[in-house]
């Protein structure tokens, strides 16, 4: 199977190859997305950029354990801007492409998880 968003082999090794265990580890990252995404906007709408900037730490794990590298950078570029409140224009388009990304790794976990 041919991803083009995520590497799912880090959780596949740590998981021992358990479809049980992948499973959950997926269901984790789902909600994690919901809450990432929910909380992005409403502190970008709150101008409160330095609890942005903490919320894409916290969003740049969950993302690498994925094999997300990409957008795992991006996160760590938005988090030391927006601790610092610079370039303030940027943060909607990391939150879009946080979005974007992050909805295309669902659906691709999905087609996984029938797989499994």
């Amino acid at each position: 199977m041919q991803f083009k968003i995520i590497d799912i082999s880090y959780i596949e090794e740590v998981c021992g190859g358990s479809s049980e265990l992948i499973s959950e580890m997926i269901d984790i990252f789902r909600e994690q997305v919901f809450e990432f995404n929910k909380e992005m906007k409403s502190l970008y709408k709150s101008k409160k950029y330095y609890d942005l900037g903490l919320l894409a730490h916290k969003a740049k794990s969950s993302i690498a354990i994925m094999g997300m590298n990409d957008l795992a950078d991006k996160l760590k570029e938005l988090e030391l801007n927006a601790k610092e409140g610079i370039k303030i224009e940027t943060y909607s388009d990391y939150i879009s492409d946080f979005m974007d990304q992050t909805g295309e790794a669902l659906k691709e976990l999905d087609s996984y998880l029938e797989t499994l």
